[in-house]
């Protein structure tokens, strides 16, 4: 692997030295701060809890692959409209119970895929139906950002919605801010543009006065994270369908992991598909998923940032990786950093999710295009139209209480065309390889 060729600072098992290795940590919650803390931004979930779910995901993810991954768990955007949807007619159990099966399920094909490989996987999860899929999760949230950036009374009913000039420019700002350090800046300031874009956003309106400090300024600096523990007081009411229908999610988070574990591979020049194994690394982000929906968190994928902090640095010890785990499950307990997470405005929030979901349409985007999907084949088209609208439309089947809708519908009506029309080819591996896989 290209990679290879660079000189390594810290190999995967290289304890470091305490100063290097408190720094190296430190950039690492850093790069997956902003991001992390987004996601129970949006769905309504707690900051706090989300950084601690964040920490015991990684250290059980790095038990899980025998310390053999350097990689980073933090709060998974594919879960947002599922979880805002299920919350307002479930509720937090049935949002809970959800995540917990999509856990689940990444441990049923972990296991699968121990036992018969992975090829299996390539036929149902195709670039032609993971990438439109992908495009519904970013374009099917574009109305979250925009109203976030627009309007000063963002969550009242579409008649009372006020328009404001003030947090819209907050809004530009930090999207503008963001998108510059994103493309100007060099070394770890290009890792963490959105961190760079939420403080110049804050700032700026603090300078406008649409911050709220007090909670800030109540909190105490030590406060145990407000946990909320499914299953202990169950509620017979709640409902199953929705719970249900969060769980084809997992067919994009599965294939997002397996893009990561490519990357992955090819940054730190070890196969981890096969040492040791695609079936660990997937059980390993199950398991963190299954954390998450047991402390009310969010639930974890692999971050993209963080690969990116193990590129530039070339630092790859899971040291380093655990201990930003541990630095993110302290910072969990402090009390004023959740109360300063939560007072930022939505305005600037709004700014920085029009990139970011901008971003994850796009990258579904880029899928179909760096897997060459031939759209002049009516089978390829039909099965992208039909994703794309039945996804971003809001199309909804009920069945009794049993519901499914937007992209888990979407995603299900893709890998069942997929499968029932002529004319597939034949199914390749990860690595562009069309060989049976063991």
């Amino acid at each position: 692997m290209q990679q290879q060729q660079q000189k390594i600072i810290l190999d995967v098992e290289e304890v470091p030295k305490p100063s290097k290795w408190l720094m190296l940590s430190i950039q690492h919650v850093f790069a997956m701060f902003g991001s992390t803390v987004l996601v129970p931004f949006l769905t309504g979930m707690s900051p706090a809890v989300a950084l601690v779910s964040s920490g015991l995901g990684t250290l059980a993810y790095l038990i899980i692959t025998k310390g053999q991954i350097p990689a980073y768990l933090g709060s998974s955007f594919a879960f947002i409209a599922p979880i805002i949807s299920a919350k307002a007619l479930g509720g937090p159990e049935s949002v809970m119970l959800g995540c917990f099966l999509a856990g689940i399920i990444y441990g049923i094909i972990a296991l699968i895929i121990r036992k018969a490989g992975i090829n299996w996987l390539m036929t149902i999860l195709p670039p032609v139906v993971i990438g439109p899929v992908i495009m519904v999760i970013g374009l099917g949230l574009a109305g979250t950002a925009v109203n976030m950036a627009m309007y000063s009374n963002n969550g009242a009913p579409a008649a009372e919605l006020e328009y404001s000039l003030t947090h819209f420019s907050v809004a530009l700002v930090t999207l503008i801010v963001t998108i510059i350090c994103n493309v100007y800046m060099k070394g770890f300031l290009k890792l963490i543009p959105i961190l760079i874009g939420i403080i110049a956003g804050y700032l700026m309106s603090l300078a406008l006065g649409i911050v709220d400090l007090s909670g800030v300024k109540e909190a105490s600096w030590f406060t145990v994270p407000d946990f909320h523990v499914p299953f202990v007081n169950y509620d017979p009411a709640f409902n199953w369908g929705i719970a249900i229908a969060m769980i084809p999610v997992a067919v994009v988070t599965l294939s997002e992991h397996i893009g990561h574990q490519m990357v992955l591979s090819n940054v730190v020049g070890r196969d981890f598909i096969k040492k040791p194994g695609l079936h660990r690394s997937i059980a390993g982000d199950g398991v963190g998923i299954v954390i998450g929906s047991l402390i009310g968190g969010p639930p974890l994928t692999s971050y993209g940032e963080n690969i990116g902090v193990l590129a530039i640095t070339r630092a790859f010890s899971v040291y380093v990786i655990g201990g930003a785990g541990v630095i993110a499950i302290m910072f969990g307990f402090v009390g004023k950093i959740s109360a300063l997470i939560s007072s930022i405005p939505q305005a600037v929030m709004g700014g920085i999710s029009i990139l970011l979901f901008g971003i994850i349409a796009s990258s579904g985007l880029r899928m179909l295009i760096d897997n060459r999907v031939d759209f002049s084949k009516n089978r390829n088209l039909m099965i992208a139209s039909v994703i794309l609208v039945t996804g971003i439309g809001g199309a909804v089947l009920n069945i009794g209480e049993f519901s499914l809708s937007g992209m888990a519908l979407a995603a299900i009506i893709g890998v069942i065309l997929n499968l029932i029309l002529p004319g597939k080819e034949e199914p390749k591996d990860m690595f562009g390889n069309t060989d049976s896989v063991a």
